[in-house]
């Protein structure tokens, strides 16, 4: 679990692809303090294993989906990523319930200044923007922020001047993908509103005053 507070960005050494799984290697400084293999670390938003680690670097396995459903697939050697370890028990929450669990990729459609913010427009799929909701979360590249106006094919966000300096954010240009992971409160709450489907259940879907008194509402 992680909370969207960036805390270092780190720079890819190296990429291997396979036909399996492809394996990535970052070099870091801070989040290497206090690393063990197994740890879970948060790379532009996906959360990944530490499989190795040495020196200024740390190694982690990257699943064919993993690559399929985020933008991981595109990096290279020398590129810049956002990293976040694990929160840990007695940490402050930041951000918002982060799970590192990618829902897809948005494309950056404009950046404009606003005074000392800058605004991003990023278009996603609708299976995206269902969950996006004007002054809720969401995670950008592993970055807790929050909409300022979503729509029917796209949302933006303002980003103060600390975050863009503290993250990879400064190196983006219209075009470039982003991950994306929605708030996961709304999931939940999607999921819990549909009616528990078993032989005796009605097939109408949705909530009604008959399903409600069955489960003693």
């Amino acid at each position: 679990m992680f909370t969207g507070i960036v805390e270092e960005t780190g720079s890819v050494r190296a990429v291997h692809h396979g036909s399996d799984s492809s394996f990535i290697k970052i070099c870091a400084k801070k989040v290497l303090s206090d690393i063990h293999t197994g740890d879970s670390i948060a790379v532009n938003g996906v959360c990944l294993t530490v499989t190795d680690f040495g020196g200024d670097c740390f190694k982690a396995d990257v699943m064919n989906e993993t690559l399929r459903r985020s933008s991981l697939g595109s990096l290279k050697n020398g590129s810049r990523v956002n990293l976040e370890r694990a929160m840990s028990a007695d940490c402050r929450f930041g951000g918002h319930i982060v799970s590192g669990h990618i829902d897809g990729v948005g494309a950056i459609t404009e950046i404009k200044s606003d005074g000392i913010a800058v605004w991003y427009t990023v278009s996603a799929d609708k299976g995206i923007l269902r969950y996006i909701v004007e002054k809720g979360s969401i995670a950008i590249d592993g970055i807790s922020l929050t909409v300022a106006e979503v729509s029917e094919s796209n949302f933006k966000v303002s980003v103060i001047p600390h975050t863009a300096a503290q993250t990879i954010l400064s190196d983006k240009a219209v075009g470039d993908m982003v991950n994306i992971e929605n708030d996961i409160i709304g999931k939940y709450v999607e999921r819990l509103i549909r009616p528990y489907r078993s032989e005796e259940d009605s097939p109408k879907r949705g909530v009604t005053m008959e399903l409600l008194n069955k489960y003693g509402f």
